[in-house]
């Protein structure tokens, strides 16, 4: 099914071309990807296509009923709004629904022999009936907790930037569209709930558009790339890893075409050099095209990011932490951990979110005291710190400004020096973009420009903290790169799976309640010990069942404590007395899609809308089905305690 349209769209920022004349069509099922280097336009382009922003030239056409929802960077909330409330505050005839329960259910808890309130309570149950909406809520509430909000009532206004933009994507996929569009869906949350997400998406019908720098993240979700490429977008069909490889292929087309245009230029500019004189239609023809032979160069390039900067010597002692403890009120984040530094140490910080991994790196970096042990930075430690917050950088300054406040000069790692405006052009700042203030600069090019301060400090121990937010994948590409050469010591907190195999030899783990954990190997090497290790305790937790029952038998009976007594809401009991006709009915009409499809052997078409059909109707009966067994085991127990 066609969904959107994208004819010619153009857009500039004064004389930086973002894109130009884009075209493509989006259809159900398209999960794209759009990738290019910081400040090319990728926000923008979703914005535009979303209607938040208008393009200089060309038109975006949407289906009559195509919903098209976007989850910005920045979203924005109602004042006093709790966490739930956001999420199920949408304007559809389920959410409607729920809040018209809702309020009949407080209108009960008030007043519960009020008439009145009984009926809006029955008409608010028919409601929830007609529109399927029972397990809305409890959707809603699996989406908080599975992205790390745990308090459902808590007020938005109260919570941090990154809990905000949690709600805020729990919402973007709880309400319905056709085309959902994720500005860094990635960003702000841990590993298990990207894991969850890409699960969500994967599953999810419609289409997607999202820009993300995750890589592993792409590869599993999408099967279309955009990439933005100095005004360009090339397209791609394909995940990933499959572009990477189209990509090179591009890019090798491109260098021999570019390399048989330098060998007519170098041939023309011989001939011109000898002296033409443009006074035939011949000698003017040869130097009109050597002139068209110039202007059909390569726009420029993206440049290559070099990271050779020097580090400083590192001593014998680094950093030794000794069994630090600290707390925020009641709670523990981390009790009694140990650990000692050892040269060229490459470690991996994870956990949920909350758990206290970036406050590990503040007591590293002493910007936070802890409440007990001690950490002992060596005397040649010359600690790089790379925040997650940008709240140090003075936004009034010019790129070059912010810059020369670190240095004005810095060595390379061949021992060469280079000025803080090469340094920059390095770092992809044009001469022209080193004298823009910073707070023109988007995002992900601020980011880039921190750690360029970082960087040229010489640092020879990087504490980074959640390093992948924000910066583009080629920007990424290159610091693993660097990594790879740093001789110094490496913490970093980070969710994203891929950075951190491709950097990092050992695992630092946040498991909850205190407990911190060390794994040697990268995040896939400690993902795969967690899950054997799940595995082995669900076994055992099994065998430890089957033996004590086996011993039930022929042991004493002791008196046990009173079981509490079971018994079904008013939902289950609906559910249970009429899910046997909803099973029924799911069948004939999976039987009738059946037989349909036999009779439209000869129609492609029909046979494809007829599929989606099906696989929708398998699903529900599967859905019912697993119900039905849930709700007869519960029926099971409440008999077998009411004859105990």
């Amino acid at each position: 099914m066609h969904l959107l349209s994208v004819e010619h769209i153009t857009k500039s920022y004064g004389e930086k071309m973002l894109f130009e004349d884009v075209t493509f069509g989006l259809e159900d099922g398209d999960k794209i990807g759009i990738i290019g280097v910081n400040g090319t336009g990728k926000s923008t382009f979703l914005k535009v296509i979303a209607g938040m922003e208008q393009a200089d030239s060309g038109t975006i056409s949407i289906g009559g009923r195509v919903i098209v929802r976007m989850l910005a960077q920045d979203p924005t909330f109602q004042p006093n709004e709790t966490a739930l409330e956001h999420v199920l505050g949408g304007n559809s005839p389920q959410l409607r629904a729920v809040q018209a329960y809702a309020a009949a259910m407080e209108a009960i808890e008030l007043n519960p022999t009020s008439e009145q309130a009984q009926t809006e309570l029955i008409k608010a149950n028919q409601l929830m009936d007609e529109f399927d909406a029972w397990q809305l809520e409890n959707e809603a509430k699996t989406a908080l907790s599975k992205l790390g909000i745990y308090e459902y009532e808590a007020k938005v206004d109260t919570l941090s930037g990154g809990q905000r933009k949690r709600v805020a994507m729990a919402a973007a996929l709880l309400l319905p569209s056709d085309v959902l569009i994720l500005d860094e869906p990635t960003n702000h949350i841990d590993n298990d709930s990207v894991a969850w997400l890409e699960g969500m998406l994967q599953k999810r019908r419609g289409a997607l558009l999202m820009i993300t720098h995750d890589r592993y993240f792409l590869d599993r979700v999408s099967n279309r790339i955009i990439e933005l490429d100095r005004g360009q977008a090339h397209f791609y069909q394909a995940n990933y890893s499959r572009f990477i490889e189209l990509k090179l292929e591009r890019e090798e087309r491109e260098s021999a075409t570019e390399s048989k245009r330098q060998n007519l230029l170098r041939t023309e500019l011989a001939w011109i050099r000898r002296g033409a004189k443009a006074r035939t239609t011949k000698q003017k023809a040869r130097i009109d095209r050597f002139e068209a032979l110039k202007a059909a160069g390569p726009k420029g390039t993206d440049g290559k990011l070099d990271l050779s900067v020097a580090s400083s010597r590192l001593g014998k002692k680094i950093v030794e932490v000794e069994e630090i403890s600290k707390s925020y009120g009641d709670r523990t984040l981390i009790h009694n951990f140990s650990y000692i530094a050892v040269p060229e140490d490459r470690v991996g910080i994870v956990g949920r979110n909350g758990s206290g991994k970036s406050t590990l790196l503040h007591l590293i970096a002493g910007k936070l005291t802890p409440d007990g042990g001690t950490v002992d930075i060596g005397p040649t430690v010359k600690l790089g710190w790379f925040s997650q917050e940008r709240e140090e950088m003075n936004e009034s300054l010019r790129v070059i400004e912010y810059i020369r406040e670190g240095a004005e000069q810095v060595k390379t790692a061949d021992g060469s020096l280079i000025s803080a405006g090469q340094m920059l052009e390095r770092f992809l700042f044009s001469p022209t973009m080193q004298w823009t203030p910073i707070a023109k600069l988007s995002g992900g090019e601020k980011r880039r420009l921190q750690l360029l301060r970082v960087l040229m400090n010489a640092p020879n121990v990087l504490l980074l903290d959640e390093p992948t937010n924000d910066l583009d994948i080629a920007t990424l590409t290159v610091l693993e790169d660097y990594l790879d050469d740093f001789p110094g010591v490496v913490f970093v907190v980070s969710h994203d799976r891929y950075f951190l195999d491709r950097t990092v030899e050992k695992i630092i783990a946040f498991e909850g309640d205190s407990v911190i954990t060390h794994h040697t190997g990268n995040y896939s090497d400690y993902q795969a010990a967690t899950e054997k290790k799940e595995k082995a305790a669900s076994a055992a937790t099994a065998n430890a069942v089957t033996h004590a029952n086996k011993g039930a038998v022929s042991a004493e009976v002791k008196p046990q404590a009173k079981e509490r007594l079971l018994k079904m809401s008013y939902k289950e009991q609906k559910d249970f007395d009429e899910i046997d006709g909803w099973i029924a009915k799911a069948e004939d009409e999976l039987s009738a899609i059946s037989s349909a499809m036999e009779a439209a052997s000869s129609d492609s078409a029909k046979l494809q809308e007829l599929s989606i059909k099906q696989q929708e109707q398998e699903e529900k009966l599967e859905s019912l089905m697993e119900r039905w067994t849930e709700l007869n085991e519960l029926a099971e127990r409440i008999a077998a305690q009411k004859q105990g």
